[in-house]
């Protein structure tokens, strides 16, 4: 599937939140280049040394700024796009490395007597769009009129694009044609045109492998930034939906989206996402979301997510229609929604496909197997090393038999061994997961329990702990909670039933102080709002949701009338 990408001609917008600073920054620094000229006497060579040395906004590098590279060096020290051709090929050479990367290529030809040149990379070069653009011009009779700004008559009389711009800054060029557009440079113009000419490679929308439905769309986020929007376009057909573009990372360059629903989303919240993205200063997020996320929202070492990602175009539009803000970074197939909290994280979309009576059902079978791998092994544990604590009910929890290995090892050995499972069937080639998977839990749990190596109640325990873990839909919340059972058995092993006890408390001290952009991870539990508590428990009919939950602080509160 071919497409062209994002930002395409956006172009003030993309160049003012780039990499390289707002567009006011660099006529300030233009006009301090201007009076620095005056004292060193016009020497373009004194010029270019002193802004050589200078850090990406204008100021003298300190010891704990990043330096700038050498192509960077040489983009900044030229800020101007040269109107020699000769010049503009040698600039070239020295900042996107045309002659030597196989991939930039500047294309010569003659115009209507003027002399000009593509440039653009060919791994993104939509080769149909460049083809019809350069059979159009030439049409051109070498004495076609063409005035003294011949660039000027060939973006308005002559250029057959949609999105096209005009530019004379070299940076800015540049950084359009690393992001896939062609720049048209005509002989003797200090300018260039930018062209939308591009196709990133890219895969169809298909059904999401983290939040997977039995009725309901099968389509999900794909690695191109253009076609998530368009999924979300697609089924919020809101003139007020904003999406706001900008770039992070100085050599990666990397698109990332806001979007929100204007006259809904808290203008706080949208500012302080914005604001914390604008701050990045690093060489460039590769990972894409997950870096980001680690650059904005200041988790520690907290093995609770402090997001939700959602792979679900569906999940996003019914956020953002709540006052929710969505974050998309390009290269990346999941969204990340924001604020979260802790009970965001154990929704599913399953549930709204269902009526609510169902929606309820699963949504408590959900939260049950959460609750027993949290709590299963631990209580378990401590009621067979505490017998006197257990129930007369519960008479049939403990173990006749002691395996040749500690119980507690047991039990730890078991949990590496299901994160060896999990980390083998990512690993492993689809037509062997399955037999993997039998060999191993089969196999070699049958034979550690016939050795006498294991007892069967741990191997049970452990079984029904990893399903509640799988039933989580929040992949990063479902790896949290298995730290917090080892912490738990671990607290068991120690200290009996007051490390429970102590266990249990410290990580409920712990959720309550976690914020996520200043929202409380517990809510509504933490602080206590019954109204949205009761929606959590009971998947409610769509007719009595008529208004939006007070955690995002929306615009308008009401989704229907009264």
């Amino acid at each position: 599937m071919e497409t062209t990408e994002h930002g395409s001609m956006d172009l003030d917008h993309a160049d003012a939140n780039n990499g390289y600073g707002h567009m006011r920054e660099k006529e300030d620094m233009e006009e301090q280049d201007r009076g620095s000229d005056k004292h060193d006497g016009g020497d373009p060579g004194a010029r270019q040394g002193r802004q050589s040395e200078q850090g990406k906004d204008g100021r003298q590098a300190g010891p704990n700024e990043i330096s700038p590279s050498s192509s960077e060096q040489a983009r900044k020290s030229q800020r101007r796009i040269p109107d020699s051709m000769k010049d503009w090929k040698e600039l070239l050479k020295e900042t996107i490395g045309f002659e030597k990367s196989f991939e930039v290529q500047v294309r010569e030809m003659t115009f209507g007597g003027k002399r000009a040149a593509f440039l653009f990379l060919s791994v993104f070069a939509k080769d149909a769009s460049l083809t019809e653009i350069i059979k159009r011009l030439t049409y051109l009779e070498p004495e076609s009129s063409m005035d003294h700004d011949a660039m000027h008559t060939f973006l308005e009389c002559y250029m057959p694009a949609v999105q096209i711009k005009k530019t004379t800054s070299f940076p800015q060029m540049i950084d359009e044609v690393l992001m896939g557009n062609t720049a048209f440079y005509v002989d003797g113009e200090p300018a260039a045109l930018l062209i939308d000419a591009k196709a990133y490679p890219s895969r169809n929308p298909e059904q999401p492998s983290l939040e997977k439905v039995v009725r309901g769309s099968q389509d999900g986020f794909t690695e191109t930034l253009l076609v998530n929007v368009a999924l979300i376009r697609r089924r919020l057909r809101d003139p007020n939906l904003r999406f706001e573009i900008m770039r992070v990372g100085r050599r990666t360059q990397t698109d990332v989206c806001i979007g929100y629903i204007d006259d809904i989303a808290n203008k706080e919240l949208v500012e302080s996402i914005r604001d914390k993205i604008k701050a990045i200063d690093i060489d460039g997020i590769p990972l894409a979301d997950k870096q980001l996320e680690e650059m904005t929202v200041k988790s520690g070492w907290s093995p609770f997510p402090l997001v939700r990602y959602t792979e679900r175009p569906d999940v996003v539009a019914a956020q953002l229609l709540d006052g929710s803000v969505t974050v998309i970074v390009d290269t990346s197939p999941s969204a990340i929604l924001l604020p979260t909290t802790y009970f965001d994280l154990v929704q599913h979309a399953e549930e709204n496909r269902q009526n609510p009576f169902m929606g309820t059902y699963m949504r408590w079978v959900r939260y049950l197997g959460m609750t027993a791998s949290l709590f299963l092994m631990p209580l378990w544990y401590l009621f067979n090393e505490r017998q006197t604590l257990r129930p007369e009910w519960l008479w049939f929890v403990g173990a006749h038999e002691v395996g040749q290995i500690p119980l507690i090892l047991q039990f730890l050995i078991a949990e590496i061994g299901v994160d060896l499972l999990r980390l083998a069937a990512v690993h492993t080639p689809a037509p062997l997961v399955t037999a993997m998977t039998l060999l191993s839990a089969i196999l070699i749990g049958d034979i550690a329990v016939k050795t006498g190596l294991f007892i069967n109640e741990v191997i049970l325990y452990m079984a029904v702990s990893a399903i509640g873990m799988f039933a989580t839909p929040s992949y990063e919340l479902g790896l949290a909670n298995r730290i917090v059972r080892l912490g738990l058995l671990l607290a068991v092993f120690f200290f009996h039933e007051i490390g429970f006890v102590i266990g249990t408390t410290f990580m409920f001290l712990f959720l309550s102080l976690e914020r996520s952009f200043n929202t409380p991870y517990l809510w509504p539990f933490l602080p206590f709002n019954a109204a949205a508590f009761r929606d959590i428990l009971f998947r409610q009919p769509l007719s009595y949701n008529k208004k939006r939950l007070s955690i995002y602080r929306t615009k308008k509160n009401r989704k229907q009338p009264a």
